[in-house]
């Protein structure tokens, strides 16, 4: 019973980390760009669906297993035979146990998978970041260049340059954010695939 009262401890525990790295993605989702924030703002609110059905699920299994602890004081208190407990009371408290088990599970890979998109996020922020550095810098450069030499070769060469470097930054973030589409569909799919089973 006190194993059960402790998986039980833990398991609110981790709907509660889960929560928490649920709002902390949000908060962060919220200061990408528009079409970035869109998506994963999307997935966040299944995120957030998936966490509060284990949490009934939880609720739900708790209430049994303290109804089931009222019923096992009273056998252990002599008011009944432990014996008398029948096999369909039994198989009950099993199922529950395991239905305990399968949701324990569930949170900790949901965990695991928000925290592996979290250090996504910030890597994806952090080289966001640098791009756009480089570029501010690389445009800074390029019209101390003009100020100073005012060669007309430099300017058209410039803005090829700067041209190239857009493109690429916008192929650049096409690309992540499609890496990152990918990943919270396959998010999606895993955690799908585990909660139907």
């Amino acid at each position: 019973m006190e194993q059960k009262r402790q998986k039980f401890s833990e398991i609110k525990a981790g709907l509660d980390d889960a929560e928490s790295l649920i709002r902390k993605m949000d908060l962060e989702a919220r200061s990408l760009q528009p079409n970035v924030k869109a998506v994963l703002l999307a997935k966040l609110r299944e995120y957030k669906s998936d966490l509060n059905n284990l949490k009934s699920e939880h609720k739900r299994l708790a209430s049994a297993n303290s109804n089931q602890a009222a019923r096992d004081d009273l056998l252990e208190s002599g008011m009944a035979d432990a014996m008398s407990v029948s096999a369909n009371q039994r198989g009950r408290l099993m199922m529950s146990t395991e239905r305990l088990n399968e949701s324990s599970d569930r949170i900790k890979e949901s965990r695991r998978t928000m925290l592996e998109t979290e250090e996504l996020g910030v890597s994806i922020l952090q080289d966001l970041h640098q791009q756009r550095q480089s570029l501010l810098h690389a445009n800074d450069t390029v019209f101390l260049l003009l100020k100073l030499h005012g060669v007309d070769d430099n300017i058209s060469k410039s803005k090829k340059i700067l041209t190239n470097m857009s493109r690429r930054m916008s192929r650049n973030k096409w690309i992540i954010s499609s890496i990152i589409v990918v990943l919270v569909v396959a998010i999606a799919l895993i955690l799908y695939f585990k909660l139907s089973k």
